[in-house]
């Protein structure tokens, strides 16, 4: 099976798995007293999320549609250009699961006019998140490491490389 249907099936598995659990959450929790699943520690609490991390943004949907067009149109464009080797592999899954995140997200804007979290971390008052979320940032994280560790100049010349002065590569 070409790389490319792998990493598009890859990427709509994860975006149900992360639409299935926001289900789960607006059927189970929505309404309900938070579910404690460590005292004073973690909980189920169903949060519907109209802006950002930390109450920023909120009520600015469009932002978040427009910033994440732009980041799925760089992800389509940059795919591709990634050489199908294993020692991409980490790259290409970083950015499959930042679009996964960045997709599931957007459904819920969409087609409920917020976000649907429930995962929260009350030992430290941490901002309710979701699936998407953790897709997003767990990939972010893994990515800088990558690119800080792992990935050399040498292998982003490959990827995309430099052109001469006259246009050429």
């Amino acid at each position: 099976m070409k790389r490319e249907i792998k990493m598009f099936i890859g990427c709509v598995f994860l975006i149900l798995l992360d639409q299935v659990t926001k289900l789960l959450a607006l059927q189970n929790l929505k309404g309900q007293n938070p579910v404690t699943l460590i005292p004073d520690v973690f909980q189920l609490l169903y949060v519907e999320n109209r802006g950002a991390a930390f109450g920023i943004l909120q009520n600015r949907q469009w932002v978040f549609l427009i910033i994440t067009v732009i980041v799925l149109a760089a992800l389509v464009w940059a795919l591709p250009k990634i050489p199908q080797e294993r020692h991409f592999l980490p790259l290409t899954l970083c950015l499959c699961f930042i679009g996964a995140g960045a997709v599931g997200n957007m459904i819920d804007r969409i087609f409920r006019g917020y976000v649907v979290d429930f995962f929260y971390f009350k030992l430290i008052d941490f901002p309710v998140f979701n699936v998407a979320d953790i897709y997003v940032t767990t990939a972010a994280v893994i990515l800088i490491v990558l690119i800080v560790f792992l990935y050399k100049e040498e292998d982003f010349d490959r990827i995309f490389p430099k052109k001469d002065k006259r246009g050429t590569e």
